[in-house]
């Protein structure tokens, strides 16, 4: 097949309006340019893909069946010619920061795909609390953040990238492990290790935590995920973390998820960024690629 873009452009703008004359207004080219083009690709392909109905062009069989086929070539096409102007436009450093859950398991994914896709964009990723990156973007050491939960600050601007949950787990060996449920009473009395204050995951657990339990035994708090997955493991604490971050865990068998009815923790992570930013390509960049990675997954 030697058809050409060209001649598919030519047959997709007559079969969108109706007329060759319109056809060559809209592609910029004389008419007789158009009309030549039209009968080379019907030539070639030898089926008539119109009816000639005086100046009105009608789709044949033929041409109802190459139409969207036609259309993808030409949108595919579009993306090659864009994608090759947007890799060269968008060149430069781009500084990250992001709290634990979504700096572990969802930016390397998203920093893959822009080292894929954009390779003169190099991205540097800073990992801190919630509140930190919060401050660093207030103090311009970011350029967009990405964080758990909610940003109340009118000085920065918030969009929910996706959702996930916090969950309550222990050790397979502990005595809450084999509880249809546990009661609020019982977690009160538990040994809790957890998140630092500031970390995203430790506001969530307050705020949801507070109204319902006086006191809670906190032992220890530490700032990182795996030491709680280990004590907790271990057999005598508990802890709540991201679901992202126990599903492995809890799968193996090493942490079971505890079923407490009264605590829903369903949260958001999201993209961050200082509200008197000028708008900025490699920013609007890491949003849109951060949202076609998650398009079409579900809900963690």
């Amino acid at each position: 097949m030697r058809y050409s873009l060209k001649q598919l452009a030519v047959f997709d703008a007559v079969a969108n309006t109706g007329s060759v004359s319109l056809a060559a207004d809209k592609l910029a080219l004389t008419q007789s340019a158009t009309s030549m083009s039209l009968a080379q690709l019907e030539k070639m392909l030898g089926r008539p893909l119109f009816e000639r109905q005086g100046k009105q062009m009608a789709l044949t069989h033929w041409g109802n069946w190459l139409r969207p086929k036609a259309k993808r070539l030409l949108q595919d096409a579009q993306q090659i010619e864009m994608g090759f102007i947007e890799q060269h436009l968008l060149s430069g450093e781009l500084c990250i920061g992001a709290s634990q859950t979504p700096a572990e398991h969802l930016i390397p994914d998203l920093i893959s795909r822009i080292d894929s896709d954009f390779p003169e964009l190099r991205i540097k990723l800073n990992v801190q609390s919630t509140d930190n990156v919060l401050q660093g973007l207030i103090d311009y050491k970011y350029d967009i953040g990405i964080i758990e939960g909610r940003c109340d600050d009118n000085r920065l601007h918030q969009e929910i990238w996706c959702r996930d949950h916090l969950t309550v787990v222990a050790s397979a060996h502990h005595p809450f492990a084999k509880a249809d449920r546990v009661t609020l009473s019982q977690l009160e009395q538990a040994k809790w290790v957890l998140r630092e204050h500031g970390s995203g995951t430790r506001m969530i657990f307050d705020s949801s935590i507070h109204h319902l339990i006086e006191d809670l035994d906190v032992w220890r708090e530490y700032e990182h995920v795996p030491v709680l997955r280990s004590m907790v493991a271990n057999g005598q604490y508990v802890t709540c973390l991201p679901y992202l971050d126990v599903e492995r865990f809890i799968e193996s068998g090493m942490l079971v998820a505890l079923d407490v009815p009264e605590l829903s923790m369903d949260r958001t992570l999201s993209f961050v960024w200082r509200a008197d930013m000028i708008e900025n390509p490699l920013v609007e960049c890491i949003k849109r690629e951060g949202l076609r990675m998650m398009k079409g997954k579900s809900v963690f």
